[in-house]
Formats: structure tokens, C-alpha cells, sequence
């Protein structure tokens, strides 16, 4: 891969809101780095990903951050949004939520082979108002 062809692939998978998985290899893996759980396949990823964004949040991840390299992206923001459904054993609470966030993704033929996602759960706890 070249540093252009991570920009683009990175770029087109940002701009898509997360929506579009062409981006993404066949055997993609996304870990939730906070609790382990990994997420197999692009429709495995997007499930995880329509779960976070548009289920049990209403929310869209503003990026602050993005640092490219050969094969290599890094991006850092914050998940912004609204707990609409239950999350993590939490119902719904209608809190507005502004979470850090950073994803590191591996590249590899032109695709996304790998997604890190480092999300700040004790974050996210405390403006939910719950001990976790």
C-alpha cells in the first residue's frame, strides 16, 4: 500500500459516516479494546457499528485527530450523541453522551484489515450517572 492509497480508502470510510463496508477486507477484525470483544466480517463490524451509532445511541463521531501512514490510520475524536437504548446493561436514559474516542486501523490490498477501538467507558459511565 502507499500513503495515498491509506488516505483515500480512510478517508472514503470516515466520510461514510462508518456505513460503508467496500473498505473493508472480507476477514476484517474490529476489537472493542476496552472489554476484548471482537467483531468478525464487514456485516459482523457494521452490526457492531449500527448497534453503537443508531440503537443504542443516537450519535456521530466528530473526529478532532487523523494521522496517516503507509498501511496505517489513526483517528481520534469524540463519540457524540444521545443514550436511546439499553447499552452495556444500562437502559435507556436520554443523556446527552461526548465520549473520547480513538481508532487505529491497519491497511492492507487497499482494504481494512483491522479497527482498535479504544472508547472511554468510565467516560461514558459517569454521564450516564451509573458505577461501573
Amino acid at each position: 500500500m502507499s500513503l495515498e492509497s491509506t488516505r483515500e480508502v480512510v478517508t472514503k470510510y470516515l466520510n461514510s459516516e462508518h456505513s460503508d463496508v467496500s473498505m473493508m477486507a472480507d476477514d476484517v477484525v474490529f476489537t472493542v479494546m476496552a472489554t476484548g470483544q471482537e467483531h468478525r466480517t464487514p456485516e459482523g463490524v457494521m452490526q457492531m457499528l449500527t448497534y453503537f451509532y443508531h440503537i443504542a445511541f443516537d450519535a456521530v463521531a466528530e473526529t478532532t485527530n487523523t494521522i496517516i501512514a503507509d498501511g496505517k490510520a489513526v483517528v481520534e475524536g469524540d463519540f457524540v450523541g444521545r443514550h436511546i437504548g439499553e447499552f452495556a446493561g444500562i437502559p435507556a436514559t436520554n443523556k446527552e453522551v461526548r465520549v473520547p474516542l480513538c481508532v487505529v486501523y491497519d491497511l492492507e490490498n487497499d482494504r481494512i484489515k483491522q479497527g482498535r477501538v479504544y472508547f472511554e467507558m468510565p467516560a461514558l459511565f459517569q454521564q450516564l450517572g451509573v458505577g461501573q
